[in-house]
């Protein structure tokens, strides 16, 4: 399993705008061959920075399976249009967990 790990960069002012499309694009992306969990954080000392996590069963269940899928044009649609800068995305494999 792996962790995708996303710093989201909302424009100021666009916050709650961006949590109800977020709230529609769950949807897409929960629904995805691989997806396991996603957790949406809001940063408490810079309220416009999200802290997206998303397991994935395997990195190209992410990379591949949802990135070139049709569902995540829609999901670009709803939520690209709220990120300045566009964010980086990384991915984690777990080594220690408790």
């Amino acid at each position: 399993m792996i962790t995708e790990h996303a710093l989201l960069p909302v424009t100021p002012g666009r916050e709650q705008d961006f949590e109800v499309a977020f709230g529609r694009a769950r949807g897409i992306i929960s629904s995805m061959p691989g997806f396991r969990s996603l957790r949406l954080s809001r940063s408490m000392e810079s309220p416009s920075t999200y802290l997206l996590l998303v397991q994935w069963d395997r990195l190209e269940d992410h990379t591949v399976g949802f990135r070139e899928s049709v569902q995540y044009q829609e999901w670009k649609q709803l939520l690209h249009r709220f990120y300045q800068p566009f964010p980086v995305v990384e991915h984690f494999q777990e080594v220690f967990a408790d």
